[in-house]
C-alpha cells in the first residue's frame, strides 16, 4: 500500500505561469538554458540551472550557482509572483500533446516507502549527479523538481481523478513545444476521496526522476533532524496511471566499428544472426534495425523479447540484447554508460537523427530499438531488476515550476 500526503504548494500566480513554467533542468545544457531564458526574467530556468546567471567561466557546480538559486527562487516568488496556498491539498496535473492525453494526481509521497521499495525503482544513479540536486533542495529548502510516478491504474482512483478534473483548472499552460500542462487543485473533500483511493495502489514505480529521489532522501538526512513527519521527508511527485504513460524509443550510436570495415562488421553480424537489408528503421518488438552506411537492416537475435525470450525480465529487454550479443562482443563496448564512443538519441529526434550522425560521420553505425512499454517497464521493478542505461525516453514531460514543495 503507497500513501500520498497532501501540500501546501509554492506555485505561480495564473497569470504568470506560462512565463515561468520551464523544461526540467536536466534535458537543456547551460547553453541551451541560456538561450531559452534571454527573453524572458520569470523562466523557472533561472532558479534550476542557476548557473546560467553566472559568467560562463563560474563553476556549474561551484557554492555560488546553488546560492545564486536561492536568491533567484525569492526573487522570482516576488516578481512572478509565486503563491502559497494556504491549505494543504492534492492536485491534479494534466499533460496533452497531440491525441496523447494523461492525467496524474500530484501530492508529496514518502521517502521511507523508497527506502522500503514500496515505491520501486529501475535504474541506478550517479552520485555526481544526486551531489548537485541534493545540493540544490539544501540550499533552496525546496524540491523544485517533479518526479514521473506510475501506478496499475484502478477504477475507483479513475472516478476520483475525473471528478477532480471536472473544473477549470487553477493553472493552464500551452508550452512552446506543444504541449498543454493543466494543473487542479482539489477541494479538502476531493484530496480526501482522491488520497482514500490511493490507499488501493499496492505499490508506485518511479518513471523518471530517479535522481530527484535520491537527492531527496540526502537532504532529508542532511534537514530533518530524526523527524519522521518533516517535509523533507517527502518527496514531490505526479503519480499516472500505468496505460496512460507513453515511451518513447531510446536509440545508439557508435563512432567506430573496431577496427572493421563495414562490410567485415556486417560479415560479423550474418555470422550470429539472421540480417536481412531494406527493413523498417523502427523495428517490431523482438528486432533490432541498424543503420549502416546509408542503409537500413533489420536484425533478428533469437530468443528477443517478443520473440519469446526467456530469464530476467531486464534480460529479454531489446537494449539488453543489443548491448549483450552486439555491441560487447562485436563493437567492443563495455560499459554503454562510460564508454565515449557510444551516444544516445532519445524521445521525438525519431531515425532521421540516427541517420544524419551516420551520413556526417558523427558515428559509424546507428541502432533503432522498439520503445520499452510500460508492462515491461513494471515487470523489471518488479523482479527487482534494473534497466538497461538509456533505455526510456518519457514524453511528454512535466514542467519544473508549476508546483514546488517547500521543506
Amino acid at each position: 500500500m503507497a500513501i500520498i500526503r497532501p501540500f501546501r504548494a509554492l506555485r505561480p500566480a495564473p497569470a504568470a505561469a506560462a512565463a515561468v513554467a520551464a523544461v526540467p533542468y536536466d534535458v537543456v545544457s547551460t547553453r541551451e538554458a541560456r538561450r531559452l531564458v534571454a527573453d524572458n526574467p520569470l523562466s523557472f530556468l533561472h532558479v534550476s540551472r542557476a548557473e546560467i546567471d553566472l559568467p560562463d567561466s563560474a563553476d556549474p557546480y561551484g557554492q555560488a550557482v546553488y546560492e545564486r538559486a536561492a536568491r533567484n527562487l525569492k526573487a522570482l516568488a516576488e516578481r512572478a509572483p509565486l503563491v502559497v496556498d494556504p491549505e494543504p491539498a492534492l492536485y491534479l496535473y494534466r499533460m496533452q500533446a497531440g491525441g496523447h492525453e494523461q492525467i496524474g494526481l500530484a501530492g508529496c509521497f514518502s521517502l521511507d516507502e523508497y527506502d522500503r521499495d514500496v515505491i520501486k525503482r529501475h535504474e541506478r544513479t550517479r552520485r555526481d549527479k544526486e551531489d548537485d540536486r541534493t545540493r540544490h533542495m539544501v540550499a533552496l529548502r525546496a524540491q523544485t523538481g517533479i518526479v514521473f510516478l506510475a501506478y496499475r491504474a484502478t477504477a475507483r482512483l479513475d472516478d476520483a481523478v475525473d471528478e477532480g478534473a471536472a473544473e477549470a483548472p487553477l493553472l493552464d499552460v500551452a508550452a512552446p513545444d506543444g504541449v498543454r500542462h493543466s494543473v487542479w487543485r482539489l477541494s479538502p473533500e476531493a484530496t480526501r476521496a482522491a488520497a482514500g483511493a490511493f490507499a488501493d495502489v499496492p505499490a508506485v514505480y518511479i518513471a523518471d526522476g530517479h535522481h530527484r529521489i535520491a537527492s531527496a532522501a540526502r537532504a532529508r538526512d542532511a534537514l530533518a533532524g530524526g523527524d519522521p513527519q518533516h517535509e523533507a521527508c517527502f518527496f514531490l511527485g505526479v503519480a499516472f496511471p500505468d496505460r496512460q504513460t507513453r515511451i518513447l524509443p531510446y536509440n545508439r550510436t557508435v563512432a567506430d566499428l573496431a577496427s572493421r570495415t563495414a562490410a567485415e562488421f556486417l560479415d560479423a553480424l550474418r555470422a550470429r544472426f539472421p540480417v536481412a537489408a531494406a527493413g523498417p528503421p523502427v523495428p517490431p518488438k523482438g528486432r533490432i534495425a541498424m543503420y549502416l552506411e546509408g542503409a537500413w537492416y533489420t536484425i533478428e537475435p533469437a530468443g528477443v523479447g517478443a520473440a519469446g525470450g526467456t530469464g530476467a525480465p531486464a534480460a529479454r529487454l531489446d537494449a539488453a540484447i543489443l548491448q549483450d550479443r552486439i555491441l560487447a562482443p562485436l563493437l567492443d563496448v563495455a560499459d554503454i554508460r562510460t564508454d565515449p564512443r557510444v551516444g544516445f538519441v532519445g524521445g521525438a529526434r525519431g531515425v532521421a537523427a540516427l541517420e544524419q550522425a551516420v551520413d556526417s560521420g558523427a558515428a559509424a553505425v546507428a541502432f533503432s530499438l522498439a520503445a520499452v512499454t510500460p508492462d515491461e517497464l513494471l515487470a523489471v521493478s518488479d523482479a527487482g531488476g534494473i534497466m538497461p542505461p538509456k533505455s526510456t525516453w518519457f514524453e511528454p514531460k512535466l514542467r519544473d515550476g508549476l508546483l514546488i514543495h517547500t521543506i
